[in-house]
């Protein structure tokens, strides 16, 4: 196809026709998707350096891992990854050896790349050598015990053991998260250099992948077309066989095609936009609460947030349900309120047992010795402002009642990040996302150690025990326990004040069904269908 006619077959947006014609002839409606976002991909690859989140709706769909989480309904009946229920993708099936130090993986043998390339095992040890020769790569891995390429052992054509140097229960959920893609290492390795000898530069633009779609053309930045391989073997054939995905930054376009019909799917939804579609028959919204959760922090190493009694009485001081309404019209779950002291489960993030009590918060301050006040400032990235704005503003009030007098300062997209991780900010709103469940692991990155991820500066000494000795328990009483008793801690010292888990909305048309939502809140294109 040539590109005048490319571009032609792909249609504007403004333009009536359901499809564009040139695919219409390929397919009927029924195994054909439409799909619109704000943000586009900008690599095919999953890690390498500058890949955004956007790129995951590629890398996901395109390439296999060597296992992935399966999913299960939610109460409202959508599908929602099981991060406790990992199954084989790529490898139809794995075993752990009975000291629990190494897995082995037994790969499909009638499993092939796109280009007809067989699948293995020196092809997974290629792809997983590549991960942890990133440093990207590396930092996730880590954390699943698996830093070294001699981990990665290849028995046979079809058989390679993972070795572990102790038990690990995060290293097999690391094999089922977005980068460690199979890649076709013949294929790549013929654009391998010395100074790039895993060819990240060439796999940002080129796709080595045996995954259930494979790229059939990509404008990047501005739409790609996706088109099924029939000879895939790791799952279920998926019944659409063509997506095309569009880049549509203005949220009203977006809204305004798939009302009329042009669209299909609709990502990246704003929570005030959405309440009008819910009323709106001829689409349906699924909003999922997400993996992703938002906060305010206090920098425990500045003063006054230094003192447990200051950090309490914000703590109660918020306007939460105001909050909840006014940034996200109660388009998610909630993380405030809750019973306060001792948990009935080991899940986290839970809620923390604050709710708005004003007399309690003048109270704590008083003990703190700041019966009259202070004056702080309050920071937000420019980036998530829709959210942020309407929480800073309603904080700035409800602290005005208690002698906290707040500025807000808004920060250019892209820099709060660095001025955290220099720990120069003491009061923010932000958000970030845990792929692992394990309340241990949350607790290791969001409240341990000095990376930028430990967003209150939080020290306890018992704390920091507890984390250190969870990492590897394998009797479940005594992880519970701990699990226990670090959720009383960060209850009582509140060192971030988590606020929710705000929903991933997804619009679609009535006869698109079977949306699964995965942990990397991207589609998983593999199960939808059309009615």
């Amino acid at each position: 196809m040539k590109r005048r006619e490319f571009l032609a077959s792909l249609a504007v947006l403004t333009g009536s026709s359901m499809l564009p014609v040139k695919w219409a002839k390929a397919q009927t409606r029924e195994e054909s998707l439409r799909v619109l976002s704000e943000g586009a991909a900008n690599s095919f690859d999953s890690f390498s350096v500058g890949v955004n989140r956007n790129s995951i709706q590629i890398s996901w769909n395109v390439y296999d891992r060597l296992v992935t989480f399966a999913y299960k309904p939610r109460e409202d009946g959508t599908p929602y990854y099981d991060y406790f229920d990992i199954k084989g993708e790529l490898a139809e099936s794995f075993e752990f050896s009975e000291d629990k130090k190494s897995i082995t993986f037994h790969l499909r043998k009638d499993a092939v790349f796109h280009d007809g390339a067989p699948v293995t095992a020196e092809d997974v040890k290629w792809s997983l050598d590549r991960v942890v020769a990133s440093p990207v790569g590396k930092a996730q891995f880590s954390t699943g015990s698996m830093t070294d390429p001699a981990q990665f052992v290849v028995i046979d054509a079809h058989t390679i053991r993972v070795d572990l140097p102790q038990p690990d229960r995060f290293a097999l959920p690391n094999l089922a998260l977005t980068y460690p893609i199979i890649v076709n290492s013949k294929l790549a390795k013929q654009h391998a250099t010395t100074e790039d000898p895993f060819a990240m530069e060439w796999l940002k633009t080129n796709a080595a992948a045996g995954g259930a779609f494979k790229i059939e053309r990509a404008d990047m930045g501005e739409r790609i077309i996706l088109a099924r391989f029939d000879d895939w073997k790791s799952g279920s054939l998926p019944s659409i066989k063509r997506v095309l995905w569009q880049t549509v930054p203005a949220a009203e376009s977006r809204i305004a095609s798939l009302v009329r019909g042009d669209a299909d799917i609709v990502q990246d939804l704003p929570p005030k936009d959405v309440v009008t579609l819910l009323d709106n028959p001829e689409v349906k919204v699924i909003g999922v609460p997400t993996s992703s959760f938002q906060f305010i922090g206090m920098n425990g190493d500045l003063a006054p947030f230094n003192d447990v009694r200051v950090r309490q009485a914000i703590a109660y001081a918020l306007p939460y349900e105001d909050m909840f309404q006014a940034a996200l019209f109660r388009r998610g779950e909630p993380l405030f309120g809750g019973k306060p002291g001792a948990p009935d489960t080991t899940k986290f993030p839970q809620p923390l047992g604050y709710s708005t009590d004003l007399e309690k918060a003048k109270a704590l301050l008083a003990e703190a010795g700041l019966a009259d006040g202070f004056s702080t400032t309050f920071s937000f990235e420019l980036s998530l402002a829709t959210v942020a704005e309407p929480v800073a503003l309603l904080l700035q009030e409800s602290l005005g009642k208690i002698g906290i007098k707040v500025s807000i300062e808004k920060v250019p997209a892209g820099q709060l990040g660095t001025l955290l991780q220099e720990k120069k900010v003491p009061f923010y709103f932000e958000g970030s996302t845990s792929y692992l469940a394990d309340p241990d692991y949350f607790f290791r990155i969001f409240y341990y150690g000095d990376t930028r991820w430990n967003f209150g500066s939080y020290k306890n000494k018992e704390f920091i025990g507890l984390v250190d000795n969870t990492r590897y328990e394998t009797d479940p009483a005594v992880y519970d326990a701990d699990i226990k008793r670090m959720i009383t801690l960060v209850k009582e010292d509140i060192p971030i004040i988590l606020l929710w888990h705000p929903a991933l909305d997804t619009g679609m048309k009535k006869d698109v069904d079977n949306y699964s939502y995965a942990f990397h809140r991207q589609l998983e294109l593999r199960t939808l269908t059309r009615g």
